[in-house]
C-alpha cells in the first residue's frame, strides 16, 4: 500500500484528489495539510508516508519551501501539483528537489500514474511542460563540453541506469530491466550523482538529455 500526504489550501481540491486516488486499491491518503508548515507536522506524525502531493501557491509556507525542507530532511519524494505552469514555479519546484511536477488539469489516470511513479522513486514531468524543461536546460544550464566530460566519467552500467532513470523508471523497475538487485541500482545512482555533481534524479536526468544519452 502506498501512503499519501495531500497538501493543498483548498479543501475541495484535497477531497477531490483523495476520491481519485482512493479509487485505486494500492493507494491510500493517510493525512492532509493546508500549507507547508502543517505538512511538516504531518510528516512527523506519520513516519510511513511514501509520497507527498504538494500544492505550490498556499497561504503560510508555500510548496516550494516545504519541498526544499522535506528534501533536506531526507523525507519522502514530493510530487508538485499546481494550476500554474509559469517558469518561476516550474524551476522553483525542480530546484527545491521535487521528484515530479504535474498540473491540476491533468487527467485522473495521469495523476494516479504520477503518484505511483514518484512513490516508487521515479520521476514525473507533466507532458505539457516537458519540452520547456528540456529546452531551458539545453539553452541555459549546462555547457556542452562540461556535460560530455562528466557523462564520460560514467561506467557503461551507470549509463544504462541513467538512461532508465531518464525514462522515469523506479529503482525496482530499473533492477528488473537490468537484471540486478535494487541495492545495486541504488549504489549506481549514488555514484552517478557524485560524478555528475547533482543532488537528485531530476538533475541527473537533465544531464542525460543534455548530453544526448537520452533521446528527446
Amino acid at each position: 500500500m502506498t501512503d499519501i500526504l495531500l497538501v493543498d489550501d483548498q479543501e475541495l481540491i484535497r477531497v477531490g484528489l483523495e476520491r481519485i486516488l482512493a479509487s485505486e486499491d494500492d493507494l491510500e491518503v493517510v493525512a492532509h495539510a493546508s500549507d507547508g508548515a502543517e505538512a511538516l507536522l504531518r510528516l512527523d506524525a506519520h513516519t510511513d508516508i511514501d509520497v507527498v502531493v504538494m500544492d505550490i501557491r498556499m497561504r503560510g509556507m508555500d510548496g516550494i519551501e516545504a519541498t526544499r525542507r522535506i528534501r533536506d530532511l531526507d523525507g519522502p519524494p514530493v510530487l508538485v501539483l499546481t494550476t500554474f505552469d509559469e517558469d518561476d514555479v516550474l524551476w522553483g519546484a525542480i530546484d527545491a528537489g521535487a521528484a515530479g511536477f504535474i498540473l491540476k488539469e491533468a487527467t485522473a489516470d495521469d495523476m494516479i500514474r504520477a503518484v505511483r511513479t514518484v512513490a516508487a522513486e521515479g520521476s514525473w514531468l507533466d507532458p505539457a511542460v516537458t519540452p520547456r524543461v528540456l529546452e531551458h536546460h539545453r539553452a541555459h544550464v549546462l555547457p556542452s563540453a562540461k556535460t560530455v566530460a562528466r557523462i564520460d566519467e560514467l561506467t557503461d552500467r551507470e549509463n544504462d541506469v541513467l538512461r532508465a532513470m531518464a525514462k522515469g523508471l523506479s529503482n525496482h523497475e530499473i533492477a528488473d530491466e537490468l537484471f540486478v538487485g535494487v541495492a545495486t541500482v541504488k549504489s549506481h545512482i549514488s555514484s552517478i550523482f557524485t560524478k555528475l555533481g547533482v543532488r537528485d534524479r531530476a538533475g541527473a536526468i537533465v544531464y542525460a538529455y543534455q548530453s544526448g544519452l537520452a533521446g528527446p
